[in-house]
């Protein structure tokens, strides 16, 4: 009976389990590491940090099978790693980014304050579709607004939000989503990239504001 009840509750919800203080100060180390490569390190060096930051947080998600938060980050790097790789290479890293954050998500989506959809959200916007891609407009429409309504007041899901918004040429949208990225409460921890992504915002402010003039 009693094997029988937790077969059960596994179909029903997968247990998660919460990161020990080890976990968590490799969580942090992760993030900060991320932020500088992609905040401070030249274009040209990004590539071979992030692929070596991507090992790291995949051990990190093997280490710690039940937590969401090392999936999450170790999509965020993967799709990062991505980026800096560019071209038809960078194909098979969007997909195990993918993999990594719907896992995530299956074992609690609001981890991270729903940073898993923020992030897919944003695969689905750049990827390219179909037959290339998986890339979805509407999906990613769908997933933003999921990762607003977890997190409304957040940096990301401000700024990732109003990044598809200007994707569609909604720009006025566009830029009330950027201006209340901008008044996000500090992440204790997290200030360079609390920093890089305020000129990330600034950025892209400028190119809608060049498109309307």
């Amino acid at each position: 009976m009693k094997r029988l009840l937790l077969a059960t509750l596994l179909t029903v919800s997968p247990l998660t389990w919460a990161l020990d203080q080890a976990g968590t100060q490799r969580l942090s180390d992760l993030q900060q590491r991320w932020a500088a490569i992609q905040y401070q390190l030249p274009k040209a060096q990004r590539a071979d940090a992030l692929e070596k930051l991507a090992a790291d947080a995949t051990e990190f998600s093997h280490q710690y099978p039940g937590s969401p938060e090392p999936l999450i980050w170790e999509g965020i790097i993967e799709s990062s790693w991505a980026g800096a790789t560019g071209g038809l290479g960078a194909l098979g890293k969007v997909k195990a980014a993918k993999a990594s954050l719907e896992q995530a998500m299956q074992l609690d989506p609001n981890a991270l304050q729903g940073s898993a959809y923020t992030s897919l959200g944003t695969l689905y916007d750049q990827v390219p579709g179909w037959p290339i891609g998986f890339g979805d407009a509407d999906k990613a429409d769908a997933l933003l607004r999921k990762a607003l309504e977890i997190n409304p007041t957040g940096i990301d899901s401000n700024y990732f939000w109003a990044d598809h918004l200007y994707r569609q040429k909604r720009y006025p949208e566009a830029i009330a989503a950027l201006n209340k990225a901008l008044q996000a409460p500090p992440r204790p921890g997290r200030e360079l990239a609390d920093q890089g992504r305020r000129a990330d915002i600034d950025a892209l402010l400028k190119t809608i504001k060049a498109k309307q003039d």
